[in-house]
């Protein structure tokens, strides 16, 4: 079976992270995506670095694989109709510029819809295209702050803490992902084209759940727990005997699951940690009844016994040992590549298991014009257009 998206062309206007994942995914799933990027200088991402690989930054490769690069210049008349030409022959387009500037260069949605009727456009920003701050330029990093995300992690007695990743980017380009894939299906029923609007305040908002549900339902303002779970004790990290633990007794039978396991079946005797209400309620008294129990033992002690009763639990790992273990390799989320200048190089896989397409196809992250010639090819310009276009430092 083919890959579902196989025949769909993407052109991408993307660049940084929130556009680029969204598109990678797109093309894990056999779109064939067309990397615009400026003349000379590329993706912003090929230069946030070191880390490198060979001479590719690493921030780049992790989100740009199964895409086509080609270089232009969009200011140009020139770069401009080789731009018209691909959305004539594209089924979706995918911006993540600051509102208005594609407009200025003549590729709004009104501008584009008029060269292809059936096009999906999807646009996303820090703000979305209609709020009064739809113009001002954003940054994960800003976004997260403004969310309230960064003032709900962290521990209670230190400062506001980021994510270790781009969350704000990566909710973003998983939300555009889902707005394409819920257009082509209207498309397919209709024969219509729409305009997705995405915003990472409200992508990175829209994950909140329990936590914006309290500050909506209540007059309390969600505060920074640490590892604690706001609604759920235990069900948090614990210090061992050698280092770190998780355990999560997310139910009643899982917390007498947790007493035994701990040998402390004294605790279901006692009223106030009867149920979880209570538990959350008294939490320091019954955190001051567990936590000297955990550090009798190791992690490694610790993940036995609480296996052997049931109880959800889990090592802290490194990325590196995340990355190696069984379950994720057996999963192929890691795969190799072969990189056209750097040879053979590991990366992420896509975490969507298809029955019907049991193996994907991935190809490495392009260098930096690599199918400039290729692509125009496709749009029927002959070689000495090519020349010419290229001794024009059009592309």
């Amino acid at each position: 079976m083919n890959l579902p998206l196989s025949k769909i062309r993407v052109l991408d206007l993307t660049r940084i992270l929130s556009g680029p994942y969204c598109t990678m995914k797109l093309g894990d799933m056999g779109a064939e995506i067309i990397k615009i990027e400026a003349r000379g200088s590329g993706d912003d991402t090929r230069y946030w670095a070191p880390p490198y690989v060979g001479d590719e930054s690493i921030y780049f490769l992790s989100v740009n694989r199964n895409k086509k690069s080609i270089t232009l210049d969009l200011k140009s008349q020139e770069g401009k109709e080789v731009v018209k030409k691909l959305i004539k022959k594209s089924d979706i387009l995918v911006e993540n510029f600051r509102a208005g500037v594609l407009e200025k260069l003549g590729f709004s949605y009104k501008a584009v819809r008029k060269i292809n009727p059936k096009i999906i456009y999807c646009s996303i920003s820090g703000y979305g295209q209609t709020s009064e701050q739809s113009h001002q330029p954003s940054f994960d990093l800003i976004v997260q702050g403004e969310s309230g995300f960064m003032d709900i992690t962290g521990f209670p007695d230190a400062s506001p803490t980021k994510a270790g990743v781009s969350l704000a980017d990566i909710a973003a380009g998983h939300a555009a992902f889902e707005g394409i894939l819920l257009a082509l299906y209207h498309r397919q029923k209709t024969g219509k084209g729409q305009y997705i609007d995405i915003s990472l305040l409200d992508s990175l908002i829209s994950m909140f759940t329990f936590q914006s549900q309290i500050a909506l339902s209540t007059d309390k303002t969600p505060k920074r727990k640490g590892n604690l779970h706001p609604t759920i004790t235990p069900y948090e990290t614990f210090e061992t005997k050698d280092d770190y633990i998780n355990v999560a007794a997310g139910n009643e039978g899982l917390w007498k699951n947790f007493c035994k396991a701990i040998d402390r079946t004294d605790l279901l005797t006692i009223d106030k940690f009867a149920v979880n209400p209570k538990r959350v309620e008294k939490r320091n008294e019954l955190q001051k009844e567990i936590i000297p129990v955990m550090k009798t033992r190791t992690t490694g002690e610790w993940l036995k016994v609480f296996q052997k009763y049931d109880v959800p639990v889990g090592k802290i790992n490194t990325v590196k040992e995340a990355l190696d273990l069984p379950t994720v390799l057996n999963r192929e989320m890691v795969i190799e590549l072969l990189h056209s200048t750097i040879g053979k190089m590991k990366t992420v896989g896509n975490p969507i298991k298809l029955s019907g397409a049991k193996k994907y196809q991935y190809k490495p992250a392009p260098t930096l014009g690599q199918h400039t010639e290729e692509v125009l090819r496709s749009l029927g310009y002959s070689k000495k257009e090519i020349a010419k276009l290229r001794s024009e430092k059009i592309i």
